[in-house]
């Protein structure tokens, strides 16, 4: 026997079978770490690669064959669109290598006036990202490959209204974009349809949770019609959950569903969102969106509705919201009188007619669809742009926010070792000039992955730049990295003291033998490293150079080692 859903172009058995054979043919080995049934017809599952652990996803689904071909699916879009290695370096080696990302791929020059290249993106886009022309042409180099050298990366994207093509680089995707609007499918129209119904549903979910529309309740006579998902909504009441059911369509005009729960034991508040042109999908993904990857008990934890919409219409708010759901929801969201009549909606049809229907509401709403295919592994997929609708962060984050600023610091980064005085000392002017804050992670400037508890994962701005201002000498920038160091704290203790006892020695400054009391204070072998790092006998404590080949850096190099199995 095998089964079907709507919405899906072959059976759940066939969608499996296909996606691991094509996974286990390129060497992925693909395991499942845990299930979850928290209530009937409600499913979720995660997945990872054996090998390589950063490569996982979640699925969800009304029963286990539909979690799993979820989860399976989003393992292919995120593999086909690249999107595990969006916020990493890959390596000298790849970034020299015919195509770092595509065969597809194009790469712009970077003009000496520091403008944008012609033929990059379109006349409208280029107004859309840069309309105060106030963006550096080298701010779009992007992280995974950091090679200025050969300019701007670019893919193809294809105008829906038009079937023009423009050029858009791989930095504004990651940057902008992240994983909005990544689909596979069976077919084409079936993942295209996929991956707009995922763009409206955060652009309208955001829209109401910044405006505080109330959502008419969606009555209970609809719900019944559909056994399973009562059964689900009925089983998280049953557990003591207050759960809402919501029409979010804004009157029948965009295909969009909401389940919000009200926790009685600490008043948390989540709101669900799903979206589809089938009433009954939408219905079942904001449901099952609202379990996924959480069991009964982790419902917990969620804040309280706000009163101040300032905060949350705010864009970091409702970055969260797209994170991990678990953004600040307004109280006139919870209001008992509501903005819309309920609309009993659905626009389902066949999977072209369902991508169809999408496209002309977004186009109704004025905005342009950019969509790029992926077949390489066998399984099609697609990546879908709508600018002015399905960014995730502003705009403005290309020219403030760009995850390209540590390219221009990541070699001599790397190769700390290698540097003499007077490189620390450039360094440092340059980390100072970058103006990063101190608190921000060298990881992900760096774009290096790197395990938990490990020296740097841990190493912030602040406590490189002391580093650095250790290695060359620099009196009063490592007293500024100390009094950081001392009031953000968040550091290992064992590090926390060496730096306490080289303050402590700056402090005394040679006055006097003080070495027995400091010894009795710290530690003799706090103490001796302290004197090391100041006197610069001993440099930048414990960090090791792994090189732009990154060498060393175990969990990176299965990183790129799955990279290379696309290929």
């Amino acid at each position: 026997m095998q089964h079907f859903i709507p919405g899906k172009d072959a059976a759940l058995e066939d969608s499996i079978a296909t996606m691991q054979g094509k996974l286990a043919a390129r060497g992925f080995n693909i395991e499942e770490v845990s299930w979850l049934n928290p209530v009937d017809n409600c499913w979720s599952v995660h997945i990872r690669d054996r090998d390589c652990p950063l490569l996982f996803t979640n699925g969800k689904g009304a029963s286990e064959l539909a979690a799993r071909a979820s989860a399976l699916g989003e393992m292919f879009e995120r593999l086909s669109c690249h999107y595990f290695w969006t916020h990493f370096y890959l390596g000298e080696e790849r970034a020299n290598r015919p195509f770092v990302h595509y065969p597809q791929e194009r790469w712009f020059a970077l003009p000496q006036d520091d403008s944008w290249p012609e033929g990059l993106l379109n006349e409208d886009l280029l107004a859309f990202y840069n309309p105060d022309d106030a963006i550096e042409a080298a701010t779009l180099v992007d992280l995974n490959s950091g090679n200025g050298g050969r300019g701007i990366c670019a893919l193809p994207y294809t105008r829906v209204s038009d079937g023009a093509q423009s050029w858009i680089p791989v930095n504004i995707i990651g940057n902008l974009y992240v994983s909005n609007g990544m689909s596979a499918g069976n077919t084409q129209p079936e993942a295209r349809t996929q991956a707009l119904s995922e763009i409206l549903e955060r652009h309208i979910k955001f829209r109401i949770i910044a405006e505080g529309i109330c959502l008419p309740d969606v009555p209970e006579d609809v719900i019944a019609r559909y056994p399973r998902i009562a059964a689900g909504i009925q089983g998280l009441r049953d557990a003591g959950f207050g759960i809402l059911v919501k029409d979010a369509s804004l009157g029948g005009r965009y295909p969009v569903m909401n389940v919000t729960m009200l926790h009685p034991h600490d008043q948390g508040v989540f709101a669900s969102f799903g979206a589809h042109p089938s009433f009954e999908v939408a219905l079942e993904r904001a449901l099952t969106e609202l379990l996924q990857g959480r069991a009964l008990d982790a419902l917990a934890g969620f804040p309280e509705a706000g009163m101040d919409m300032d905060e949350v219409a705010s864009p970091s708010n409702l970055e969260t919201h797209f994170v991990d759901s678990a953004g600040i929801i307004g109280w006139p969201f919870l209001a008992a009188k509501p903005d819309f009549a309920f609309e009993d909606w659905d626009f389902k049809g066949s999977t072209q007619q369902d991508y169809e229907r999408l496209c002309a509401i977004i186009h109704e709403d004025e905005f342009e669809i950019y969509v790029s295919d992926f077949t390489e592994l066998g399984v099609y997929a697609c990546r879908i742009l709508v600018p002015g609708m399905s960014e995730i962060y502003q705009v403005d984050d290309l020219e403030w926010e760009n995850n390209s600023v540590g390219n221009s610091v990541r070699p001599a980064i790397l190769n700390l070792h290698a540097l003499d005085e007077a490189a620390c000392a450039g360094l440092l002017r340059e980390l100072q000039v970058l103006g990063l804050a101190d608190h921000r992670s060298l990881w992900e400037i760096l774009g290096l992955a790197v395990p938990e508890g490990s020296a740097w994962k841990n190493l912030r701005m602040g406590e490189l730049k002391t580093l650095l201002a250790l290695a060359c000498g620099d009196k009063a920038a490592i007293r500024e990295g100390l009094e950081w160091i001392h009031h953000f704290r968040q550091i290992a203790d064992s590090r926390y003291h060496v730096y306490r006892c080289i303050e402590t020695l700056l402090d005394l400054d040679g006055e006097g033998d003080f070495r027995p009391s400091l010894a009795l204070l710290y530690g003799a072998d706090t103490l001796s490293l302290a004197e090391d790092l100041l006197a610069q006998r001993e440099r930048f404590f414990g960090l090791s150079s792994p090189g732009l080949a990154l060498e060393g850096l175990e969990l990176h190099q299965r990183l790129l080692q799955a990279y290379d199995k696309l290929f």
